[in-house]
């Protein structure tokens, strides 16, 4: 039989469950339910956790965003991606997209380039190129701009 919380202990709960790592109103809304809180105290709880600070869109947008850029190396079309899947505001998304700079953002990308440029093998350079720029395109950068590094660094032979 599943544990039914009061109130307060939903509260102190998400307040833990918040302050360990940043959240968005989603995952909390999912953690409420999977902890059986009646319904009706489920938005009363996401209120005081927005007014208490444990819980703020903006802040959780920025920090997915540099997450996910400095760890996982996605680029700025996958992590925008993510982010509405999640429910993020606009506003919210732009304010995370301004945490990765410019410089930063086309060094990572160069760096992705050569390093699956070192791993790959191809019968020509332009089964070569391909290879290479899906691999960065798929990791969410735009494609144009992939496809401009990696003629860049991998220049016609001719």
């Amino acid at each position: 039989m599943p544990k039914w919380y009061s109130k307060e202990e939903a509260l102190q709960k998400l307040q833990r469950y918040c302050a360990y790592q940043d959240r968005c109103h989603q995952e909390v809304r999912q953690q409420l339910r999977d902890m059986n809180v009646y319904p009706d105290w489920q938005e009363e709880i996401i209120v005081a956790l927005i007014e208490e600070n444990f819980l703020n869109e903006e802040r959780f947008a920025c920090s997915y965003v540099r997450g996910k850029f400095r760890m996982k190396q996605w680029g700025r079309v996958r992590i925008k991606q993510e982010l509405r899947r999640r429910d993020i505001s606009d506003y919210c998304i732009r304010k995370g997209m301004a945490e990765i700079e410019e410089p930063a953002y086309r060094e990572t990308l160069r760096g992705l380039i050569v390093k699956k440029g070192d791993r790959t093998e191809a019968d020509n350079l332009w089964g070569f190129r391909n290879k290479v720029a899906r691999f960065v395109i798929d990791k969410g950068y735009e494609p144009a701009l992939v496809w401009a590094a990696v003629k860049d660094i991998y220049p016609d032979d001719t």
